[in-house]
């Protein structure tokens, strides 16, 4: 058996701006020197796609890691910080079974296509504002629609989107490992906490946006049924707008990406909406903005090495979807191809991505809509890029467009 320190690895920079712009050949590189782990700035890297599947069903010896990441930045005594080690991601065993018990009936595959219809009408919004310029920033664009999702299917006001939006871009900062982003990361977290109290003392008074229950009406039930506390109450909700919010941005910003070379691809979009789908996994497997962080909490001997407690492991999404080992034709662009192994962009174990079916879904209508009535779309732009550690992701993308009316 050997330790990490009895090891020949490689130092990945997962801090680089250049592993940002373009970590596949960084990552490639590292696997030529060791075909699963290399280390990193605060941890270790998990690099093949077998060994971060295998990893991540060891629920009883790897522990959440949202503990470390406050240390790392600084943030013991911030609210962000409380938030970070309340929330449901943080959490393990009984606690978390109570949590994720209690939501998860609410982001079943039923509820998501239940909101299908919803999710196509914000969409139509903001193509009616947006598709007629001909030009813009698509990235910019497409933040606004999780945000009115979201908001829509707990019944917040729509009006109040663009102050959350620039809160909820600098939480996206905010596992970037870098403590120069706190001031933001904290302000950002104190207009949501503001938010989303003012939201619920509201309804508690009685105001609602129409006759329908919604979401924030099942969790208020939740306070006198299963005894959850208005603190926990503010967390869960502030929870849902960060979890839903940079990830599907960010996605649906590397699916446009992506399109902008497959033009054939693009166009089909606009007809079929089940191959929207299949682009969408394809994008998850290829550009995933996730990296998975956990603490060794026991020591584990995995493929004759020990990974001692207390060790910080991190797995990127995009590196199991990368694997040569795993999947044919790796690197291209290839979507609904058969493939033998499924990507890991929702994470595995007890902490799978809770709001993955709502993710699907919502991705899937609005790139349908988004292809017919945007059309033959051509980037005229620089694309700047997100760091890779925490929510990576394209910083920017300008596209020019022929504008189509509504079908």
């Amino acid at each position: 058996m050997q330790t990490l320190d009895d090891l020949d690895i490689p130092y990945l920079r997962m801090e680089d701006p250049e592993v940002a712009a373009d970590p596949v050949p960084h990552l490639n590189a590292a696997r030529q020197l060791h075909p699963w782990l290399a280390r990193c700035a605060f941890g270790h890297v998990v690099l093949s796609h077998e060994a971060i599947w295998d990893l991540l069903r060891m629920d009883g010896k790897l522990e959440p890691s949202f503990d470390d990441v406050v240390e790392l930045m600084g943030a013991a005594d911030t609210e962000w910080g409380r938030f970070q080690h309340s929330h449901i991601l943080n959490l393990s065993g009984e606690a978390h079974k109570r949590f994720r018990g209690l939501v998860g009936p609410m982001f079943t595959t039923d509820e998501a296509d239940r909101n299908r219809p919803l999710m196509r009408e914000r969409m139509n919004r903001l193509l009616d504002e947006w598709a007629p310029k001909g030009a813009f920033d698509f990235e910019e664009f497409v933040s606004y629609f999780p945000i009115s999702v979201i908001s829509s299917m707990i019944g917040a006001p729509l009006t109040e989107i663009g102050r959350l939006r620039g809160s909820l871009e600098a939480l996206g900062l905010a596992l970037g490992m870098n403590r120069d982003f706190m001031p933001e990361v904290e302000k950002g977290f104190l207009v949501m906490d503001d938010f989303v109290q003012q939201l619920v003392a509201e309804r508690r008074a009685g105001e609602r946006p129409g006759t329908e229950q919604d979401l924030l009406d099942l969790l208020l039930a939740a306070t006198r049924d299963d005894g959850l506390t208005d603190r926990e109450i503010y967390d869960l909700l502030i929870f849902l707008f960060v979890a839903g919010y940079d990830t599907s941005k960010n996605v649906m910003t590397f699916v446009m990406r992506a399109l902008l070379d497959h033009p054939d691809d693009y166009a089909r979009c606009a007809r079929d909406r089940d191959f929207c789908g299949e682009v969408l996994e394809e994008t998850l497997r290829l550009n995933n903005p996730s990296t998975i962080t956990r603490r060794v909490g026991r020591d584990i001997v995995y493929r004759d090495v020990l990974l001692p407690e207390g060790t910080l492991l991190f797995f990127p999404a995009t590196v199991s979807g990368r694997d040569p080992g795993a999947f044919e034709h790796a690197d291209e662009f290839r979507p609904g191809l058969e493939r033998s192994n499924r990507h890991l962009a929702f994470g595995r174990g007890m902490h799978i991505c809770l709001g993955q079916f709502v993710a699907r879904a919502q991705i899937e209508e609005g790139l349908h809509l988004i292809a017919q009535r945007i059309r033959n779309p051509r980037l005229v732009g620089p694309v700047g890029h997100r760091p890779f550690f925490g929510v990576w992701g394209l910083r920017g993308l300008p596209i020019e467009f022929d504008p189509a009316p509504p079908a």
